[in-house]
Formats: structure tokens, sequence, C-alpha cells
């Protein structure tokens, strides 16, 4: 079973540095169980150099199988529990940190729809562990920063976020908005990447792409280790604009949020569920109330 969910890593990263570090392992170990793999089944999965991964006609062959034989043996947990189960069940919604409050109103709202049959409780956690935990059926629902990308996974986008620039006010008081081509010699520094969304990955790219180099790397330290270092005026970075957003919880002294004129990022959060459970499952009454409540996405 490992050797399959390490195959399906790779088959979906087509990269093993990053599928090494979605599995929390080293590339080299990852390659070593690859080889594995193939040695066991007596095909070769990847071609692979230097420059590319890519799939053999036995490896894409192979993958369709691994999903379904991995979707089966992580839907047991949950399947056992819904023969098992009370009629009033305990389940578990995910939630990332920053969410805004508006939001979290909806998750109240939903809760009190469905107490009848569900006890509702949040679960706190990074968007990828969440992502995974509804996938292995520990989490019912969860709340999800874009893009998330699974295909035994349903979404539905409930909030998109307006994002500005965080940035020392000492250098830009007084100001009422901000050109991104203003702080191209100012670093960019953003959370860690362990405890940061996808999306900062291609916002990473798209401030390199639009004039922004220099950077400053970050590690051991949240959010408000970023905002330290713009307070002190060394670098600016880049969080919501929404005054009411818990992410203005961070701020301090010689420290401003300003929209941005030639720049105009977004970060998009999803409901998330596994369709099995949704499609006749024992989910079927949660989803169905959770796409009511929060069918009309909050845009701020």
């Amino acid at each position: 079973m490992l050797h399959l969910r390490y195959f399906v890593a790779v088959a979906e990263e087509l990269n093993f540095t990053a599928a090494a570090r979605r599995l929390h392992m080293s590339a080299s170990p990852l390659s070593q169980r690859i080889k594995d793999l193939e040695q066991e089944t007596g095909h070769q999965l990847f071609d692979r150099s230097t420059h590319h991964v890519v799939l053999t006609a036995a490896g894409a062959a192979l993958l369709p199988i691994a999903r379904d034989v991995l979707e089966q043996v992580n839907s047991i947990p949950w399947r056992l529990g819904e023969a098992a189960r009370p009629r009033r069940s305990t389940v578990f919604l995910g939630v990332p940190a920053g969410v805004h409050p508006e939001l979290r109103e909806r998750v109240n709202t939903l809760a009190g729809r469905v107490r009848e049959r569900f006890e509702l409780k949040r679960w706190p956690g990074a968007t990828a562990d969440l992502v995974t935990a509804v996938r292995e059926g520990r989490l019912a629902l969860t709340l999800a920063r874009l893009p998330v990308a699974d295909p035994a996974l349903e979404q539905l986008t409930v909030m998109s976020e307006r994002l500005g620039a965080v940035v020392p006010a000492d250098q830009f008081g007084g100001r009422e908005s901000i050109a991104l081509a203003e702080l191209a010699d100012l670093p960019y520094v953003a959370s860690p990447a362990e405890i940061t969304p996808a999306y900062f990955d291609q916002l990473d790219r798209q401030l390199f792409e639009l004039g922004v180099k220099k950077r400053i790397k970050l590690s051991h330290t949240g959010f408000g280790g970023a905002v330290e270092v713009v307070s002190c005026g060394l670098a600016f970075s880049i969080s919501m604009l929404d005054a009411k957003s818990p992410m203005q919880g961070y701020r301090m002294e010689n420290v401003a949020i300003l929209p941005l004129t030639d720049f105009h990022p977004r970060l998009d959060t999803a409901l998330l569920w596994h369709r099995d459970r949704a499609r006749g499952g024992d989910l079927e009454e949660l989803v169905n109330t959770a796409r009511e409540i929060f069918g009309d996405p909050l845009d701020m």
C-alpha cells in the first residue's frame, strides 16, 4: 500500500522532489521505493531524466488502478463507522488558519441546521493536512485554501479575499494604495512554506515575473514573523486586505496594509468533501445542507 501511495504521488506531481515534499520524505528513498515497485510489477513505470519525469504506458495503466485501490482502503474507516454509527454522529470540519469571521458564521449556521443528525465540531490545521484528512475519512468536510487538485474530492468555492501589500509604514505612510513597481527594490518575505497554502507558491512566482526578485526566507515562524521583518523596514509581504480578517490581528507598529494598483491577487477558499461519502453515502444530508448555506460565495 505504501508503494502505491508513493507511485500515485510521483504520477500526480511528475516531479520526485515535489512528490517527496508532499509525502514528508526525501527524494532519494522515494526514488528507491519506485524502483522497488517497478521490480515487483516487472514494468518500468516512469521515463525519468534530469529534465523530466513522464509516465510510461505501464505507469499510465497502473495509475487508475492504484487510485481505486487506495480509495477503497482509505474508505474502510468511515464505511465501518457508517455501519456502526449511532443515530446522531459526531463529525469534524477542518478549518485552516486565518478563516474570515463571516465564513465562520456560516459554519455555525451549518452546525445549527444539522444538529438533529450531526454534532459538527471544528478541527484546525494546514490546508494540505486537512485535505488529506478528508480524503482518508478522518474529517467529514474541510475549508481549504485553493488551489486543491484531488480527484476523490468535490469542492465548492465559498469565499474570495482580496490581498494587499504589507509594507513598512515609515516608508509609505499616508498612502491609500501602492504600485507593485514601487516595491521592486524591497525583498518579499512570506511565511514558511510548510504553513502556507499552495496559492502562495504561485504568488511568489507571479511576483518574481513582475519584477520583485529579492527574497527573505523564514523558517520555524508564522505570519507574525514575516510582519516582524516588515515592521523593521527590511521587506514587504502579502496578506488579506479586509479589516475584519483575523490576519489583521498581526498588525504591529510601523506596518500598513495597502491595496495594490497594478496587481490584484486574491485568495480563494473552498469547502471540500469526499464525493463517495456525499453521493448516497453517510454525509449526503450534511453536504446537501452545506451546499445551501455556502452556495452564494462571499467576496471580500
